[in-house]
């Protein structure tokens, strides 16, 4: 696992783990984020605890960051059928996540006006700034909803080419698009713990996948030259 030098075996262990480590990150965040148990307003709640405020922004940033890496190299295994879903969700959810990574600096802006000015005040300051039409445009709509709708088409992607089940997609649309419907709150340990198990699922069959099997969803490129190496026998001769 993780060797280096083997490219089949290196590429499929790194999106395996990721694909873990992802939701584990984001679950993690959840449960020591203060606004998880706390005010709803994140000024107060981040204001009361701003260590764990500080320590959740930095997971779910890490987070966000890991899983365009591993929806990027799932994009392989679309080669052969679901290609063009794969490629359109994989760039979707590469672009979305990192963007909604980018917006999580404002949450230490959030703990540092809660510890300053008063609940109202704090709201006030903070909406003024997050509500600049560059911040709305360049960073919120419509590129926070780009993720979770990459997520759905990579995932639909991969059911076209028979690395997954269709009850992932449909889980899916539950565990990504019901969450922005109901505040934040307790009941995002639900959404967290399916994202987990989703993502999670689909990194365990990853990593339990042989080179071979992994380096079989690659397409195949004949050469009128049976000296020539391509690409899929690589990837046979080092699984």
């Amino acid at each position: 696992m993780l060797k280096p030098s083997d490219a089949t075996d290196f590429r499929r262990s790194a999106i395996g783990l990721t694909l873990i480590a992802s939701p584990l990150l984001q679950l993690t965040a959840t449960l020591v984020d203060p606004g998880t148990w706390g005010d709803s307003r994140e000024t107060v709640s981040y204001g009361d605890n701003p260590a764990l405020a500080q320590l959740q922004s930095a997971l779910y940033h890490w987070s966000w960051l890991l899983l365009p890496l591993a929806a990027l190299g799932l994009m392989r295994l679309t080669s052969r059928r679901g290609t063009v879903l794969g490629h359109v969700g994989g760039v979707l959810t590469a672009l979305g996540f990192l963007n909604v990574s980018a917006l999580l600096m404002g949450d230490p802006v959030e703990w540092w006006l809660g510890r300053h000015y008063p609940p109202e005040q704090a709201e006030k300051l903070f909406d003024e700034v997050y509500n600049l039409p560059g911040v709305v445009l360049g960073f919120q709509m419509p590129w926070v909803f780009l993720g979770p709708l990459g997520l759905l088409l990579l995932l639909a992607g991969l059911t076209r080419a028979g690395v997954i089940r269709w009850w992932m997609p449909v889980l899916g649309i539950l565990v990504w698009i019901l969450p922005n419907t109901v505040e934040y709150g307790p009941i995002s340990l639900v959404w967290s713990g399916a994202n987990l198990l989703v993502l999670g699922y689909l990194g365990l069959k990853v990593l339990r996948m042989t080179n071979a099997e992994w380096a079989s969803y690659y397409p195949s490129y004949p050469s009128a030259d049976p000296g020539v190496t391509t690409p899929d026998s690589y990837a046979k001769t080092t699984a």
